[in-house]
């Protein structure tokens, strides 16, 4: 039957949750740089996937093909956002032992 102390239990998954929030907000502090097109477009993420910067090289804006500009800064976009979540994924993985979570593994 059931062995083991159910107030552990209780007690264990509030540490859980207390260590999977702390660790929610760290990686939210941590920063991601990502550069596309030869270091052309540059940009900075947090943990949470939020943009924070850009840069984009002067040389790189050309009115007459701004389609160029558009494809760059959509792929740091989605780099930036991919490193966040691979981080977020291993930190969360990492946390849960190996454990199968749904949610916070993958």
């Amino acid at each position: 039957m059931f062995k083991g102390n159910f107030g552990d239990i209780i007690r264990q998954a509030q540490q859980m949750g207390e260590t999977l929030k702390s660790k929610q907000d760290e990686m939210a502090k941590r920063h991601f740089e990502v550069s596309v097109g030869g270091g052309m477009v540059k940009m900075t993420f947090n943990g949470k996937g939020q943009a924070l910067s850009i840069t984009i090289d002067p040389e790189i804006v050309d009115p007459g093909d701004i389609t160029t500009l558009h494809d760059l800064v959509l792929s740091a976009v989605n780099e930036g956002i991919k490193q966040s979540q691979q981080a977020m994924q291993e930190e969360m993985s990492r946390l849960a032992g190996g454990l199968k979570i749904p949610g916070l593994t993958a």
